[in-house]
């Protein structure tokens, strides 16, 4: 036969002429991963260095300072739970943890609300839909520079433009920047006009909902209220609960908008009377205002757990209300 030859350098086995493949021994494979787990090390070392020292290292310290009397000139002073009582009978921090609760209560509803209207309407087939995706998104690129705060506080001030557009209306309160009462509404004005990062992913997941199951509903009569209601809130509650924890985790964070609209420093650096004090502003001012670093360190850490603790009751309420797909968590 023709393949006979080629058959004759094969052994029973169908092993090579040369015979059959010897494993790696031990001792070399061990070799070649340690080189290759080092490789992958020193690609990793930059974040690793970055981490450790600006990440881990500060967070570490600051821990140890909420402990203590540090005022950023003398070493820190042992004194244990002393800043932590201080702080729970200080007013102002009260009246700062009320203030920051009242703008995460309403300025992350209201944004969630404005990111998802927008994203219906960009979710319908229409010319010039690139142009409009990008200008509603614009602001949330540019809308936490310092640059648009100062602008922000200039329109809100007395006698600009929302103050003359109220006294068209027979509305004559003054700027809202320089009001105790109103300062705060300005901030959640700001923080729902950067609506443009959620409704992008709104946009995203409305992408996702197929389309059978609205033509499914309006064959049975059903309206677009009740399509919304039975169909994309549940279709896209994933991506609600996504938005709804980053955007709260954020509005608790708020600092430079209400730092520089409130005043930026000096005695109203939170704004007047204290009108725009967020915690993280009240924070700044005992931090570097007030030289209490030990005070601010234990501020700091309390906003932690009181973030760690609403995105654990979030995770927890999910189970009621978001709806993943068979099989998925």
């Amino acid at each position: 036969m023709t393949h006979a030859p080629a058959m004759e350098g094969l052994t029973q086995d169908s092993e090579p002429r040369h015979g059959p493949v010897k494993p790696e021994r031990p001792a070399a494979l061990k070799r070649r991963r340690r080189r290759e787990n080092l490789a992958g090390y020193l690609f990793m070392s930059p974040w690793i260095a970055g981490f450790l020292l600006l990440t881990a290292g500060p967070m570490i310290a600051s821990l140890y300072f909420a402990f203590t009397d540090y005022n950023l000139f003398d070493a820190p002073k042992w004194i244990g739970l002393d800043n932590f009582s201080e702080m729970f009978g200080d007013p102002r921090w009260r009246h700062s943890v009320q203030v920051t609760l009242w703008y995460v209560a309403v300025g992350t509803p209201l944004k969630l609300l404005a990111a998802l209207g927008v994203a219906l309407l960009l979710a319908q087939s229409r010319r010039g839909q690139a142009f409009y995706r990008a200008a509603f998104y614009a602001p949330s690129l540019i809308g936490a520079s310092v640059s648009i705060a100062i602008v922000w506080k200039a329109i809100f001030s007395d006698d600009a433009v929302v103050d003359r557009t109220q006294k068209i209306f027979g509305i004559d309160v003054g700027g809202w920047t320089g009001d105790p009462d109103m300062i705060i509404y300005s901030l959640v004005a700001l923080t729902v006009w950067q609506f443009g990062a959620p409704m992008v992913i709104f946009l995203a997941g409305l992408k996702q909902v197929p389309r059978e199951l609205y033509e499914a509903a309006e064959v049975d009569g059903a309206g677009k209220l009740r399509r919304f209601w039975n169909i994309t809130l549940p279709m896209i509650s994933p991506v609600l609960f996504f938005n709804v924890l980053l955007e709260t985790i954020h509005s608790f964070q708020i600092f430079s908008s209400a730092y520089i609209v409130g005043g930026g420093a000096g005695g109203n650096a939170c704004g007047p009377a204290d009108g725009s004090m967020v915690y993280t502003c009240y924070l700044y001012v005992q931090g570097f205002e007030n030289s209490r670093m030990g005070l601010a360190s234990a501020m700091a850490w309390m906003l932690l757990v009181a973030v760690a603790l609403v995105t654990a009751v979030l995770f927890w309420s999910q189970k009621r209300w978001v709806h993943y797909e068979e099989g998925a968590r």
